[in-house]
């Protein structure tokens, strides 16, 4: 039987050594939410077909992105990180 491994890598990496971390509010739901514990994802406007983005022309249009910090509930609900049980359980089940 493998070892058992969660859907998604926990690696929360503190970011201060000492002290109170700093907290962000979720970009989806607004919680707040200590920032190493947060995952990046960015929001905007992008248009991925070449031949529409040479017609326009690349001074014409303004695409920008946001960088939104998403909670572990969030990304979850949202699958930005992949959902679901480990792997133990998973065998365990058949």
């Amino acid at each position: 039987m493998p070892i058992s491994t969660a859907p998604y890598k926990r690696t929360y990496a503190h970011t201060k050594s000492r002290g109170k971390e700093g907290r962000v509010r979720c970009g989806l739901c607004g919680k707040l939410v200590p920032r190493y514990k947060t995952f990046t994802k960015y929001r905007g406007f992008r248009i991925s077909d070449p031949v529409l983005r040479k017609q326009i022309g690349r001074y014409r249009i303004h695409t920008s992105s946001q960088k939104i910090y998403v909670c572990l509930s969030c990304a979850r609900f949202r699958r930005i990180v992949k959902p679901g049980k480990s792997v133990r359980k998973k065998h365990l089940k058949t």
